[in-house]
């Protein structure tokens, strides 16, 4: 496909890299000669330089026969603009980022009239992530599937953990809900794991299960945690506003630390609920002031991420139950890890995620699109979920007797609203929808696209 992106800043770089991967034609187009000559050193990649808004520099860029233009400078007004000019010009989708929550109501009442095809608020959508992880603190990470009915979990298999040197096939025994481990991180290397497959100490497993499980699973593992009931955010960021709104509707206590006095007098009188502190959240002293040591959760969301890292080892060392840490280069997130922080949230990658599952359903010709798409383990596997469709095949023959590819495992089956954890004389029918699990280095763009034969 012909994929124009617009802005070469962390998301953009982020949608570069992983679609220029997939085997994508990409141009960049950015005002900026230096970070335009580092895509043409790093990545496959054609760049125009110049303003993306303008008609010249998208006809220079083959705007007319582009498949999808992703506006993400750093200016919503020009994201918008560029979209619109784009869709006039020929482009055949458009994708704008759009930050400023007050537009949120125009986008939703213009989205024709823009011409978009989709937007994406990389703050929104961090925050999102964290409330989630915020419910069920004993989880690393959480991905949704099948309308919130499926999720697959991360979980870290301590030294003394009831999963440690247990074979897959006997985890029944001790989880006692019907779940599926369909990936297994160890060492820096992905396992996409059969029954036989044991697991170690310090391996983080990916188990898929039905939402209503979860509950019982931490239970029956041994690793309930506190629930969260107030937190401490520092950064008083885009995504500290609206991870705090979510936080108090749910009835948690919320209290933001910021250094800037503009943006404290700002967030005081959006978020009257909240308590507001002025101060560097980097500082020990402040942190002990303000009851880091008796707080069940801290989320580090200031700009810079050697920042946030120290505060995160800080929380985490004198033992605060949840702590996650905000991250823009999830290249060093291994590093990190070995430092005792173990949650990370990437808006970049978020949004590059929720992008990719778009160009990956366009691409599609036969029905089995995608319909959610989640990355695992910093990229190096994906959770696919598909809706089975008449066109595809092996409908109604059992999972033992179908011959996927190599590194492929069919993690969740729902039908009719029914999750079914799947076992080998499981079928899958029309209408179903089927969750796939594969590493990184085969994209699937249809349900079809997962069998050898």
């Amino acid at each position: 496909m012909q994929i124009i992106i617009v802005g070469d800043g962390k998301v953009g770089v982020a949608l570069t890299e992983q679609l220029s991967s997939e085997g994508h034609d990409i141009t960049v187009i950015d005002s900026n000669p230096k970070v335009l000559e580092q895509s043409l050193e790093s990545y496959d990649v054609m760049v125009v330089h110049g303003n993306g808004a303008s008609i010249g520099v998208l006809k220079e860029a083959g705007v007319e026969d582009a498949h999808l233009l992703i506006a993400a400078t750093s200016r919503d007004e020009t994201n918008l603009l560029t979209c619109i000019v784009a869709k006039k010009l020929g482009a055949k989708h458009t994708i704008a980022r759009v930050r400023n929550p007050e537009y949120a109501e125009q986008l939703v009442l213009m989205r024709d009239e823009l011409g978009l095809s989709m937007t994406i608020n990389p703050e929104l959508a961090a925050a999102r992530e964290i409330h989630h992880l915020l419910q069920f603190p004993s989880f690393l990470k959480r991905d949704s599937f099948a309308k919130g009915r499926v999720e697959i979990v991360e979980i870290h298999v301590g030294e003394d953990s009831k999963l440690a040197g247990i074979p897959l096939n006997r985890l029944y025994e001790i989880a006692r809900v019907r779940v599926l481990v369909c990936v297994v991180e160890r060492g820096g290397t992905v396992h996409i794991p059969d029954g036989s497959f044991t697991l170690q100490a310090g391996d983080n497993i990916y188990v898929t299960a039905d939402s209503q499980d979860l509950a019982q699973l931490i239970k029956h593992l041994g690793i309930v945690k506190q629930k969260v009931r107030n937190a401490i955010i520092v950064g008083g960021s885009r995504i500290a506003y609206y991870l705090a709104m979510r936080c108090l509707h749910a009835g948690l206590g919320v209290k933001i630390i910021e250094q800037n006095h503009e943006r404290c007098v700002e967030l005081a009188e959006l978020l009257p609920s909240a308590v507001i502190i002025e101060a560097d959240g980097s500082r020990q002293d402040i942190l002990a002031a303000e009851g880091i040591s008796s707080t069940d959760a801290v989320i580090t969301l200031t700009n810079m991420d050697e920042e946030n890292l120290i505060i995160s080892m800080y929380a985490s060392h004198i033992g605060v139950p949840k702590v996650i840490t905000k991250v823009n280069r999830t290249e060093y997130v291994e590093a990190f890890k070995s430092m005792g922080i173990d949650t990370f949230i990437s808006p970049k990658a978020l949004c590059s995620t929720d992008i990719v599952r778009y160009v990956r359903a366009m691409q599609n010709t036969t029905g089995g699109s995608v319909i959610t798409l989640h990355r695992m383990v910093e990229g190096k596997a994906e959770a696919l979920e598909f809706r089975a469709s008449e066109t595809t095949r092996h409908l109604g023959e059992t999972l033992l007797d179908i011959q996927l590819k190599p590194e492929i495992l069919i993690a969740c089956i729902t039908h009719k609203g029914r999750t079914i954890i799947p076992r080998g004389s499981d079928v899958f029918q029309a209408g179903d929808t089927v969750i796939v699990v594969t590493t990184s280095g085969q994209p699937i763009n249809d349900l079809n696209d997962i069998f050898a034969d």
